[in-house]
């Protein structure tokens, strides 16, 4: 009798640990999940309704205080292991966010030097004096060369560059700005698709997957030219009535601040690019092509200020304007994708996430997340649940396109939306969320569509 309470005890006893595990690991998966859920609506709150919080003179952006905020909680509470994600930080992988990071941070600091010599501003007035009084040329003039410029830099840089000077312009002109704004919005954020460097959420995705520069660049070009084409014509269909009004005033002048400098900064940056082209040749990672550059352009223009006996306000410009804000944000995202992962959530979402139509399932999936939790920890987490579904670079490429013109269906679909939102707010253009989405919803499926499409043609040839 003795011998079978023992082991009736025993059965019961591995009964109840066994219980008491599975619901420990369902516990945690829920917990984390929630914690996650949690943190991207309070997020998506503070972009719509609190966007800034002043300490002092200091003012800072919410969004990433937020995500900070839940990563935090998930690292105290244990539901992300500290020393998982500290591993992951220094891991010497492509995916490595502090490598990215540098080379977006890098490519950005790039153009923001342009910028600061007055280069954007100044291209920007002579195409748009080309225009003189027609509206309607004005509004491809200014699509052309906001898609051109957005190539070779990023959508995040044209849309900060641009967005007051079409402000400006507008009112100078005495026309409306919500077309050109518009038009701005959407070239920066379907033209930042053609090349790897145009948007963080290129470079995570496709670094995740050992993509380098040409290769990228042989799968994006068509549906980036397919996009741009369905964005500008649904543009077009959109505001044609309101640039059938004339011009009235006239554009800014616009002059070079230091011709030499600009030079110099042209020089590096079109350096770099070449170089990121051919980086995975030569053996170079690209965050050390970008960051290099930086260094260089950095180092020659204190050469050029020492002889002048000048101060470098183009490099203060720079370190004022560079996007700090997006480290501790990419970063504190980074811990939650990992939590997800750690806790088997990406492995749950990877079963509902197979190769059958990858393409369109992959990039329908990645435009509707990108209004749920912003591209970019889009990005992080369809990364994840892509290498755990051990599908393809049809699912890849689907979700660069996804991160892109996910961008552009409402202002919390990127980074670029909530600063862009931010800057009209600044200069007194009323462009509700309701008017985006509106105009979001025209512009982005059919783009959506038409990219998808081309890279579904692309895939059969290549």
């Amino acid at each position: 009798m003795a011998f079978f309470r023992y082991n009736r005890c025993k059965s019961i006893s591995n009964y109840l640990l066994q219980n008491f595990v599975g619901y420990g690991i369902i516990w945690d998966m829920t917990a984390t999940l929630v914690l996650f859920i949690a943190t991207i609506a309070v997020m998506i709150v503070c972009v719509l309704f609190f966007p800034k919080l002043k300490l002092g003179k200091i003012t800072v952006d919410t969004y990433w205080i937020v995500t900070l905020t839940g990563a935090v909680i998930l690292l105290i509470s244990g539901l992300a292991d500290a020393e998982g994600v500290g591993k992951s930080l220094i891991a010497d992988t492509a995916v490595n966010p502090l490598k990215i990071l540098v080379l977006f941070i890098s490519m950005t600091v790039l153009s923001i030097y342009l910028d600061e010599l007055g280069f954007f501003r100044y291209l920007a007035s002579a195409v748009l004096k080309r225009a003189k009084t027609g509206q309607m040329k004005l509004f491809v003039f200014l699509y052309l060369i906001v898609s051109v410029l957005t190539v070779f830099t990023s959508n995040d840089v044209i849309i900060l560059s641009f967005t007051p000077f079409i402000c400006y312009f507008a009112k100078n002109a005495k026309i409306s700005a919500i077309p050109y704004l518009a038009a701005e919005f959407i070239a920066a954020n379907t033209w930042s698709m053609a090349l790897i460097i145009g948007n963080p959420t290129n470079i995570y995705l496709a670094t995740a997957y050992g993509i380098d520069f040409l290769n990228y660049l042989k799968y994006s070009i068509a549906p980036t030219v397919c996009a741009g084409s369905a964005a500008f014509l649904m543009l077009w269909l959109l505001y044609r009535k309101k640039l059938k009004a004339p011009i009235e005033g006239v554009a800014e002048d616009a002059e070079i601040k230091d011709k030499l400098l600009l030079w110099i900064g042209i020089a590096h940056l079109g350096v770099c690019t070449l170089l990121l082209a051919v980086s995975s040749y030569i053996g170079l990672e690209m965050w050390i092509v970008s960051a290099s550059a930086v260094g260089c352009l950095f180092i020659s223009t204190l050469i050029v200020s020492a002889v002048r006996r000048s101060k470098p306000a183009s490099l203060t410009g720079c370190l004022k304007r560079a996007p700090y804000q997006i480290v501790p944000f990419i970063i504190s995202m980074f811990v939650l994708i990992i939590a997800l992962d750690q806790q088997g959530v990406t492995a749950l979402l990877a079963k509902f996430f197979t190769d059958e139509n990858a393409i369109w399932k992959y990039g329908t999936l990645s435009f509707l997340a990108c209004n749920v939790i912003n591209n970019i920890p889009m990005s992080v987490l369809f990364s994840s649940v892509i290498q755990t579904a051990e599908v393809g670079l049809p699912a890849v490429f689907a979700t660069i396109i996804g991160s892109n013109i996910g961008a552009f269906l409402t202002p919390i679909g990127a980074l670029a939306g909530i600063m862009w939102s931010s800057i009209l707010s600044e200069h007194g253009e009323k462009f509700s969320y309701v008017d985006f989405v509106k105009m979001g919803a025209v512009v982005s499926v059919p783009s959506l569509f038409a990219a998808l499409g081309a890279l579904a043609v692309t895939f059969l040839i290549f």
